[in-house]
């Protein structure tokens, strides 16, 4: 097994992947609105060449912003050799901070980002309802039976 940049992979099972996993590739949130199948990224990939996890990611500013990551087996490190992976990029190009987005319902996101040193900063109330008014599809509640209303905008200096 093996993280692996994305554009080394075929086109098609990317997109399938953001299909199964995301509904789209297309992520909404307050920071922009982006086709992932067209961000850089790695995936980590079985010896079959199956994705078992993929990380995308934006540059600009002064941050590089992580803007989606999933792991189809979950509590074996795949996600935070993704990340780690993001992190190192950034870090050859310069950047010294690492931004991402979630929603409040997903607890599991934000014990695993603080865990590998993400501070939350910034709570964008309503953000979500925004971004459901361009794609409706998000849904209105998420893990644990939580509403899912508020961004959380987290940092982590490199």
């Amino acid at each position: 097994m093996t993280v692996v940049a994305i554009w080394q992979l075929a086109q098609n099972k990317v997109l399938q992947f953001f299909t199964d996993h995301w509904g789209s590739t297309e992520m909404v949130i307050s920071s922009g609105i982006y086709d992932c199948s067209k961000l850089d990224g790695f995936a980590y990939v079985n010896e079959d060449q199956m994705m078992i996890g993929l990380v995308t990611y934006k540059m600009r500013g002064e941050a590089c912003e992580i803007i989606s990551l999933d792991s189809i087996d979950g509590g074996k490190g795949i996600g935070s050799l993704l990340v780690q992976a993001v992190e190192n990029i950034a870090i050859q190009n310069d950047f010294t901070m690492m931004t991402l987005i979630t929603t409040n319902d997903n607890l599991h996101a934000l014990r695993f980002y603080q865990k590998r040193g993400y501070h939350l900063v910034e709570i964008i109330q309503n953000a979500v309802e925004l971004a459901r008014a361009y794609k409706p599809e998000i849904p209105v509640v998420g893990e644990h039976g939580i509403p899912i209303r508020d961004e959380i905008l987290l940092k982590k200096i490199l």
